[in-house]
């Protein structure tokens, strides 16, 4: 059997759904054939007795410039975390939020202050100009430098073990912080633009958001392709679908199967855990994080948790709470006994009773962009033939989102000379 469309973009996920909404409103015929039974790639959430999973631990930046250009963010109903975090340190409880949200912030941020003065101000000031500074400014700062090595420059240890090495592996899922520079600042500024948050209907209802404007029959589920020919692809079916332009949006991995000599990347790991709990130990949406220097010392897990239906009620049925627990740069669900032991320190609480709802071990959750990689890397392969996902750009939501509008822009202008509408 074949089929005919201008374009088949292989892969429904953030990057592939993009590239099909350009392509779609300037007017071509598009095909998406995702090999899962739904669209989102990795940015899926299952139902499990009214509880709502991630599968891994991810949140939505409302400041991305590219999700603000391509969702409807009222639609999606987003709920924010606390603008902050809670570090469990050696010397105890450590809160970092914004003074002004009050009660235990306050405080928070007042103790910080008087403690380390010179961390207080350094902050302040590199955070102002990570907000105001142009975007280009921080693409263009030295692409060699690491994260860690960046932060050294401007933090004591301590600052850097308690708070933001722990918070930053959580972001990067890249433990040892060697994470260009360049795309953490990317990344503050959005952070401290729009902070963190979640769809009241899991992170799943981003792509579906995305796919939903595609005319019916554009997106066709349960449909694997296995071989990108001279025209067009081949489908584990045995169905051809011929196109013009075929745009390969997987991850890079399978990206590299279904393109010879397209080098796949490397990749962060990580192992996220979901507990059924009767109530919230903490009763605030705020990310916890394990911040003793201790860890370093002995190669302990270092752990992020949230109790996700403070964030979002509807994350879990009435009488229930669903916490998250998070281990960056390891994807082995027999963690699971360690994670338990952490989560019972960091909430100073009895976590016995806390019934495991799910594992999601995830080998490739992230590409890894190494030092001196270019933040943004080609997505035209050859004539007619185009790639694009995270692994093309930042590794992030905004990465997936730039890379398809990339791609389709690519192939307007090898088409009909155009660029797609904005």
């Amino acid at each position: 059997m074949t089929a005919r469309a201008d374009a088949v973009i292989v892969g429904g996920g953030l990057s592939g759904l993009s590239a099909a909404g350009y392509l779609h409103r300037a007017g071509l015929a598009v095909v998406v054939c995702e090999a899962g039974d739904e669209v989102g790639g990795r940015v899926r959430t299952d139902r499990r007795d009214g509880f709502l999973l991630d599968r891994g631990f991810q949140v939505v930046l409302p400041a991305y410039p590219e999700l603000r250009r391509q969702a409807d963010l009222g639609a999606l109903r987003l709920r924010p975390f606390l603008r902050g975090v809670l570090a469990v340190t050696a010397a105890g409880r450590r809160w970092l939020a914004a003074p002004w949200l009050g009660g235990q912030a306050a405080a928070g941020a007042a103790q910080f202050l008087l403690e380390r003065p010179r961390d207080s101000a350094v902050l302040a000031a590199m955070s102002l100009r990570d907000v105001l500074a142009p975007g280009r400014v921080l693409r263009q700062a030295d692409p060699a430098a690491t994260t860690a090595a960046d932060l050294r420059g401007w933090f004591t240890d301590a600052t850097i073990t308690e708070l933001l090495r722990p918070f930053l592996a959580g972001v990067f899922l890249d433990p040892a912080l060697a994470t260009p520079a360049r795309l953490f600042h990317l990344l503050w500024r959005c952070f401290l633009r729009g902070g963190a948050a979640l769809p009241e209907g899991g992170m799943q209802m981003l792509p579906r958001q995305l796919a939903a404007p595609l005319p019916a029959g554009t997106v066709r589920t349960g449909t694997e392709v296995t071989e990108v020919s001279s025209s067009g692809v081949r489908t584990a079916a045995g169905e051809e679908i011929q196109a013009s332009a075929v745009v390969i949006a997987t991850d890079g991995a399978a990206a590299a199967t279904l393109t010879p000599g397209l080098a796949g990347p490397a990749w962060h790991p990580v192992v996220t855990f979901y507990y059924r709990l009767p109530a919230s130990p903490l009763g605030a949406p705020v990310l916890v994080l394990d911040g003793r220097d201790e860890l370093l010392l002995n190669d302990e897990l270092l752990l992020n948790a949230a109790v996700v239906s403070d964030v979002v009620p509807g994350y879990a049925p009435a009488g229930a709470a669903l916490a998250a627990a998070s281990v960056p740069g390891r994807a082995d669900p027999a963690l699971e006994p360690q994670v338990r032991s952490s989560l019972a320190r960091l909430y100073d609480t009895a976590t016995s009773d806390w019934e495991l709802l799910g594992s999601y071990p995830i080998p490739r959750a992230l590409p890894v962009l190494a030092p001196g990689q270019p933040l943004a890397r080609p997505v035209r392969l050859g004539p007619g033939r185009y790639v694009c996902g995270d692994h093309r750009d930042t590794p992030s939501i905004q990465g997936a989102l730039v890379s398809g509008r990339r791609a389709a822009r690519a192939v307007l202008a090898d088409l009909h000379g155009t660029a797609p509408p904005r």
